[in-house]
């Protein structure tokens, strides 16, 4: 099992010791940065943002992410105070901040978009920011007749299937401090997105961007030069990390679920697995694995990983074992 932070980030101190650029902490040192701070959220509203096959409860929130939110309060706080004395230092009037842009990375079924919806409920119950939107990168891929057109469908999630181009226009206008901005949106039902449908993001103070490419690097033109990625908007970023055989365990395990509700649904795209047997889906959710998202995952999602500011590294359990953060 792979641990991040360690291998080529490391070195040695002028005393012999070990050190890194990247501080970890483990859970109950983590969770004690929050004890006296009480959890915003319910049992009950913890339970309605849980994803399908994830785990989640009170006690993952109270000590993981009221923690995370604390913390990216505080930095959602400097960058405002950073943004005023910028603005008095060029002796111009104080435009309003743009919004604070944190991306959240990670495999498929590894519980990233569930960290999302707890982030933005428990960043809005902060007096300081209340407006947080939530986007998922999924609007942003390609239309399936157009992935099919250029020979991508079965690669659906890779870089290569996400319309790069519009997602970083996205991102430049969030960042531009436009009072609106609009966002594609996707059916996980029909599995593709949804024509002539956007959501609208009007004047957000925190824009959470969730999806397993965003923290890819830029890519190199045939010119040799250099463009933008979409995290170089970023002011703070999340990967959500675990094993990736549990990863794999998770996946046909969610599957499975899928199998027993959307993919009765005639309208599914799926539909076809619903008739499958428990052997014969198991089988299935493993062959997709391990020809689709396994290799994503290997090949693209998991070398961004050291390119976050804070990782959070989940255990067999679903639960988050401990924190590594960026050094400031």
């Amino acid at each position: 099992m792979s641990t991040p932070g360690r291998g080529p980030h490391q070195g040695h101190d002028d005393t012999g010791r070990e050190s890194s650029p990247f501080i970890e902490l483990e859970r109950d040192a983590w969770a004690a940065l929050a004890a006296e701070t009480e959890s915003p959220l319910t049992a009950d509203e913890v339970n309605a943002l849980q994803g399908l096959g994830d785990s989640l409860d009170i006690e993952e929130v109270q000590e993981v992410y009221l923690p995370l939110s604390r913390l990216l309060s505080m930095y959602v706080g400097s960058a405002g105070r950073l943004h005023r004395e910028q603005e008095e230092f060029l002796q111009r009037p104080t435009p309003p901040r743009t919004p604070f842009v944190i991306g959240l990375a990670g495999s498929v079924a590894v519980g990233k978009s569930t960290t999302a919806r707890v982030l933005q409920q428990m960043l809005a119950h902060w007096p300081e920011h209340p407006n947080v939107a939530l986007v998922t990168t999924d609007g942003f891929l390609y239309p399936n007749a157009e992935l099919e057109r250029r020979g991508l469908l079965q690669r659906k999630g890779f870089p290569e299937s996400y319309d790069r181009r519009a997602l970083l226009r996205f991102v430049v206008d969030i960042k531009s401090g436009k009072d609106e901005i609009e966002a594609p949106t996707y059916s996980h039902l029909v599995y593709d997105v949804v024509p002539d449908e956007k959501i609208v993001i009007k004047r957000p103070d925190i824009v959470i961007i969730e999806g397993l490419n965003v923290l890819q690097p830029a890519r190199v033109r045939e010119d040799g030069r250099t463009g933008l990625a979409v995290s170089d908007f970023f002011d703070f970023s999340v990967f959500v990390d675990a094993g990736t055989s549990h990863i794999r365990q998770w996946y046909v395990e969610r599957f499975l679920r899928l199998r027993e509700t959307a993919f009765r649904d005639p309208g599914s795209y799926f539909a076809k697995y619903g008739d499958l047997d428990h052997d014969e889906a198991v089988a299935e959710a493993q062959r997709i694995w391990d020809t689709i998202n396994g290799p994503n995952l290997t090949d693209n999602v998991l070398p961004t990983r050291s390119r976050a500011t804070l990782v959070l590294r989940k255990d067999r359990d679903h639960s988050v074992r401990y924190v590594r953060l960026r050094k400031l």
